[in-house]
């Protein structure tokens, strides 16, 4: 089964209000669609989602990158020989979002080709995750509102809080507020997005003790070596490195510096095969994980929850799976529904994921 075509097809979406955080702000998912086709008819898709605040990539990049030189390199290869893949891709250093929906489109062909759906093939843990739901910058009130939305619509119950506004204590506030609303049995950590120096951090922890939050998130940056590793050694809850770790070795990096006590594991920029290592990783060191979003699509949602329901660590906690929600439409044929809670993974072989032609013609940039 050799690999015939590869496409990467940019597209854009608008979300319905943006999304703002510490390092910056979405207004419109423009994405891309990678498909891999082999000579057996069978077509694998993902979605790369270009954050250049994050990752440096952006939606040109990543439709150059594959036409360029990832296409090139793997068309005549076999798409199970995910190995010879992976190498090519690994000759070009960066790039991960590009890379990891390689990946996953791969495996979307190989659990075709198998008659299997990919999260039996990386693990058939569970048919579900619980979901959390990020809530972004807004005034107090408004966040309390949408958080409350969200939980009365979709029975959603863990929330990811951003923070890393300055000064440190509007976002404390909102903290409080939201446990005020939502009361002791919802579920509250927050992510500040590199946004607060370690001191910063180190007081808003002080400060919110009381709040009962389950983690924290990337607070400072970890290239402020020594004043993260001095935050996470006086942080009384898992601190987890998400943006820092977006390689298996950063990962190993981190965890041994001391600069984070968990790991925010995110399909998007590690596909499925290094997201495997990376849990690995963790799962030998005793250090938790979260399965974290990138302001994905309802294609890169199918991928988060296909693997985090594949494990048993991966759903010890709830997936951020619910940012599509935003979104003012997506690409395929039967959305997604979550419900008291719960998203499923999509029945079928391979991601069980259709593309609407009509969409994906109405929304498509490469006109």
């Amino acid at each position: 089964m050799k690999i015939t075509k590869v496409e990467a097809i940019p597209f854009a979406i608008p979300y319905r209000k943006p999304l703002r955080f510490a390092s910056g702000e979405v207004h419109v998912a423009d994405h891309v669609l990678v498909r891999v086709h082999t000579d057996e008819g069978l077509v694998g898709t993902a979605e790369a989602p270009p954050r250049p605040y994050t990752y440096g990539e952006t939606q040109e990049s990543i439709v150059a990158v594959v036409d360029k030189i990832f296409a090139p390199q793997i068309t005549g290869l076999s798409a199970l020989g995910r190995e010879q893949v992976h190498a090519r891709l690994e000759r070009t250093v960066g790039n991960p979002t590009a890379k990891s929906a390689l990946d996953m489109a791969l495996w979307d062909v190989i659990g075709q080709a198998a008659g299997m759906s990919v999260s039996e093939l990386l693990g058939g843990w569970s048919d579900r995750m619980r979901v959390s739901h990020m809530v972004g910058f807004a005034p107090a009130d408004e966040m309390v509102a949408e958080a409350e939305r969200i939980r009365d619509t979709y029975g959603i119950s863990t929330f990811k809080v951003k923070v890393g506004r300055r000064p440190y204590r509007q976002d404390v506030d909102a903290c409080r507020a939201l446990r005020t609303a939502l009361g002791d049995d919802v579920c509250l950590y927050i992510d500040g997005n590199r946004g607060w120096s370690a001191s910063d951090s180190a007081r808003a922890l002080r400060e919110m003790a009381d709040l009962d939050l389950d983690l924290a998130e990337e607070l400072c940056p970890a290239d402020d070596v020594l004043g993260r590793r001095w935050l996470v050694s006086r942080s009384s809850i898992p601190f987890v490195a998400d943006e820092s770790v977006p390689t298996p070795a950063d990962v190993t990096r981190e965890l041994l510096g001391g600069s984070a006590t968990a790991i925010s594991i995110k399909t998007a920029r590690t596909g499925f095969t290094s997201s495997t290592q990376v849990l690995n990783q963790c799962e030998a060191m005793g250090v938790e994980v979260v399965i974290g979003n990138q302001i994905d699509g309802q294609i890169g949602t199918l991928c988060s929850v296909a693997f985090g329901a594949a494990h048993r660590a991966t759903t010890r906690r709830a997936g951020e799976l619910s940012n599509f929600l935003d979104m003012t439409d997506d690409l395929l044929t039967e959305p997604l529904v979550i419900s008291d809670g719960i998203l499923r993974v999509r029945e079928g072989a391979g991601l069980g994921l259709v593309v609407d032609p009509e969409k994906l013609a109405r929304y498509r940039q490469d006109h």
